[in-house]
């Protein structure tokens, strides 16, 4: 068994004297590990830090072993963030959602395809905005998608301020002021509009990882997402 894929490095552990298990978000085989053999040596330095865009060679002699990876680097993610202390803490909160919210090997191309534009983006005026919209791509492509179509009382599509933490649903400015203290703020900003701060768009969005996502599947939301709530929020 073997393939070739890109991949988003997620995580590292050691293994061994000099080996690493290492896992990948691949475009086309999903969230992927693998065992590199001397990946934690000196000629290795680097190139399997967490957010590198790797070029990927997995094989096993069955497809359900975990198999050995042989990568080549395509993208240093990683190098470009280190003296940034909030492209960084996006970068590792965005690797940290991936690794413990999707299931292993399954393909979620799109998903791959978002992360990618997302670490390159970092540091581009507006990432952090970007990074918000990220999220709410991931919780639709895990099935947790937030409807800002309409709203959710009128049916209509204008003055949307309100998202409804029940269903998920905007909810426009009339029609959710009886309720806005237990309704979560709608930036303008995820609506192309102008608007809206950063720690709105996050607090959005945590609900519902935190609520919807990471409750259902039993887990805490990872400590790396909230480091960066405390940094941006």
């Amino acid at each position: 068994m073997d393939w070739t894929d890109d991949g988003i490095v997620l995580t590292t552990r050691k293994f061994g004297e000099s080996g690493l298990i290492v896992s990948l978000l691949t475009r086309e085989h999903g969230r992927h590990a693998g065992l590199v053999r001397g990946g934690a040596g000196k000629r290795a330095a680097g190139l399997y830090e967490p957010g590198n865009l790797v070029h990927a060679v997995w094989r096993a002699r069955l497809e359900e072993q975990l198999g050995s990876l042989a990568c080549e680097l395509r993208c240093a993610h990683a190098a470009r963030q280190l003296s940034h202390p909030d492209r960084l803490a996006a970068l590792l909160s965005a690797l940290t959602l991936v690794e413990a919210a999707l299931p292993e090997r399954e393909p979620h191309a799109s998903l791959f395809d978002s992360l990618s534009a997302l670490l390159t983006l970092l540091g581009e005026t507006g990432w952090e905005q970007a990074y918000v919209r990220w999220e709410m791509i991931l919780l639709a492509e895990l099935g947790f998608g937030i409807d800002l179509s309409c709203c959710a009382a009128t049916g209509a599509n204008d003055h949307l301020a309100y998202v409804s933490p029940k269903s998920g649903r905007a909810v426009s400015l009339a029609a959710g002021a009886p309720w806005k203290d237990k309704l979560l703020i709608l930036p303008g900003f995820l609506m192309d509009e102008a608007g809206g701060t950063i720690a709105e768009g996050l607090r959005l969005t945590g609900y519902f990882l935190e609520s919807w996502l990471f409750n259902h599947l039993g887990k805490p939301i990872p400590p790396a997402r909230t480091r960066l709530v405390d940094r941006l929020g």
